[in-house]
């Protein structure tokens, strides 16, 4: 492609009838570096950072306010920019709003450390923010992941640089309007519109940025690891996922299928902590499965706001694409493919990225769809023989993101939940996740952990201090 036929914007298609919504202009270098030096200035001119934390709470809440009264329209405008059924994306500008008043409370509550001397001395410690972060969000959930990164970097008294994704670019800029708006200092807050492979590479390597937060693929996660350590700055990884979730012959079985279901289902399965392993007991293995496929098909395949809609279309149509690929190699490695397994045709289905819910079984362990992300609608099952095969089997990928465990047995659950290499646990549920917990993955599921008192103490450094107490002058001599 020549310089005079590359793109300036970016085009958001709506997933659900391929029609245009909205477009962004791109960011060039030169863009970038004046961004980067806007940031710089706010976060040392702006007062942000010296801002009493109570002060910086009050700017929080107000943005949450603001969220709160833009909520339905936010709503529309994600199901509309990346597909999700509309009570998901309502969800979710629900949890965003929740993150900013946590970040909030955690804000002008958190505590440092007085350590204990050794000497003639008081010894603390306080936390020092970075500067300007660079934070780099995913497609699948726009509003809520730009919040989990967003709140606790402003908390912290960073000036943030926020990049969407290509494929979700709307969201972004209406956050960095609101804060703005709710009285966040101008350019402590801003957007940046660009490819990943382009302007995400030119952020992550920018030397005015001083700490990067991600959540994305692993491949690109590992490349921006790279770069971070020979910039020896902060990085904080939320990578990719091949979950387990597990079924063994003592399981509420209604909860248990519900849950299999609603965890690789719900949001077309483009979730990082979708139970996208399922793993049941042998003994009970077809009479589950045939449970799990027949609700499967009963699932509401529909436009994303169509009344009882359970699943809408993917994200964009070259993610479907993608996913549609995935399962041919399925096939083509010997799976069965028992529901599901080709998008839907007709009417509204024919203008959208619709993928019905799959399910495949038939596969050992190893093959490469039981050991890659698929990251859609496909669920593949796998039969264990006992707590031993288990665990070698879920530990089985360079995935530890997320598992699920139902039993009614308290020591199983607790054995196999402390044996799995999983960031997340959940026993007797599924897909449980708040603001107020950590998380993240294991292995080649990520670095760091978001959310929590810890989601914050991410975006600081920590600065130790020493008063001294001496009475006689220093010595040489110790």
């Amino acid at each position: 492609m020549n310089a005079s036929s590359t793109p300036k914007d970016i085009i958001s298609i709506d997933p659900a009838n391929g029609q245009e919504i909205g477009r962004v202009a791109i960011t060039t270098p030169a863009e970038l570096d004046a961004t980067v030096a806007r940031a710089w200035q706010a976060f040392k001119e702006s007062g942000w950072k010296a801002l009493l934390p109570h002060r910086r709470a009050l700017v929080l809440h107000a943005i949450a306010d603001r969220i709160m009264a833009e909520k339905e329209a936010l709503a529309q405008l994600q199901m509309r920019d990346n597909g999700k059924p509309i009570a998901e994306c309502r969800g979710m500008v629900e949890s965003a709003i929740g993150t900013f008043r946590y970040y909030a409370g955690v804000c002008e509550t958190l505590e440092t450390d007085v350590t204990p001397p050794r000497g003639d001395y008081v010894s603390f410690t306080v936390l020092e923010p970075f500067g300007v972060v660079a934070a780099i969000t995913p497609w699948n959930s726009p509003i809520m992941n730009d919040a989990t990164k967003v709140a606790p970097a402003l908390a912290a008294g960073n000036a943030v640089i926020l990049k969407p994704s290509e494929d979700s670019p709307l969201l972004g800029p209406e956050l960095a309007r609101i804060a703005r708006e709710a009285g966040l200092p101008e350019n402590l807050l801003q957007v940046v519109q660009g490819r990943g492979a382009d302007l995400g590479a030119a952020l992550v390597a920018h030397p005015g940025v001083r700490m990067i937060s991600f959540t994305g693929g692993t491949v690109a996660g590992a490349h921006i690891g790279k770069v971070a350590g020979e910039r020896l700055v902060p990085v904080a990884l939320e990578l990719g996922g091949k979950s387990p979730h597990v079924v063994f012959a003592d399981a509420d079985r209604e909860h248990a299928v519900a849950a299999v279901v609603a965890g690789i289902f719900g949001s077309s399965g483009q979730s990082c902590v979708a139970g996208s392993r399922l793993f049941i007991e042998e003994a009970i293995y077809d009479e589950v499965l045939a449970v799990v496929v027949a609700r499967a098909k009963t699932l509401k395949v529909a436009l994303p706001d169509a009344a009882g809609v359970e699943v809408g279309p993917l994200a964009s149509f070259h993610h479907r694409d993608r996913v549609a690929a995935f399962v041919d190699r399925a096939r083509a490695e010997g799976g069965r493919i028992l529901c599901g397994g080709e998008a839907p045709a007709g009417g509204d289905y024919d203008k959208g990225a619709f993928y019905l819910p799959t399910i495949i079984d038939g596969l050992g362990p190893d093959a490469a769809s039981c050991q890659e992300e698929a990251f859609g609608p496909v669920l593949v099952a796998l039969p264990f023989k006992d707590e031993a095969d288990l665990i070698a089997q879920a530990n089985g990928t360079a995935f530890g993101l997320a598992c699920g465990i139902w039993t009614e047995s308290f020591k199983k659950a607790w054995r196999i939940g402390r044996a799995l290499e999983a960031g997340s646990v959940w026993i007797n549920t599924y897909k449980q996740s708040v603001t107020s917990t950590p998380f993240g993955g294991f292995k080649n599921s990520g670095i760091g952990r978001e959310k929590g008192i810890d989601g914050m103490k991410l975006y600081a450094q920590v600065k130790s201090m020493y008063f001294g107490l001496h009475a006689n002058p220093l010595s040489v001599a110790k």
